[in-house]
């Protein structure tokens, strides 16, 4: 695609978007499902079914996409269309998420008070979680010419 196809593609969404900027709202989701037998939790991603599980230091065996990974290559995924896109385009004003919610559905018979202790300790030790919730530092640099 060139610049022009893409002007094509983004002039009149960018139109809508300053006339309304709550069109420019957008809801994502994803869904998993915890493994059975492992440590695990398939991650439907909308054009494959990947499986995150325990990183090697963490006690995994390796076979399993770690999340810190998925993090990883979510955001050189992002970043990579981004400076693509933006590489075509002038002026884009900022975008990013406004809000995240994760949301489990449990089917338990753990006690009220065991949940809580399942959602604190989830929290504590989810490396994206925390990741999200209290950034690291991070830099944009560009290598060679």
């Amino acid at each position: 695609m060139d610049a022009q196809e893409l002007r094509a593609i983004q002039t009149p969404l960018k139109e809508r978007y300053r006339a309304d900027p709550a069109a420019a709202l957008v809801t994502l989701h994803a869904r998993g499902r915890l493994g059975e037998e492992n440590v695990a939790c398939r991650v439907e991603t909308g054009k494959a079914l990947v499986e995150a599980g325990l990183h090697p230091a963490t006690g995994g065996d390796g076979r399993a996409a770690c999340s810190g990974d998925l993090l990883l290559e979510a955001l050189v995924a992002c970043a990579g269309v981004t400076l693509k896109a933006v590489a075509t385009a002038l002026a884009l004003p900022p975008v990013g998420f406004q809000a995240i919610r994760l949301r489990f559905d449990l089917d338990s018979d753990a006690t009220a008070e065991q949940i809580d202790t399942l959602l604190r300790l989830t929290e504590r030790f989810c490396v994206v979680y925390q990741t999200l919730k209290q950034p690291a530092n991070i830099t944009l640099s560009v290598v060679g010419r």
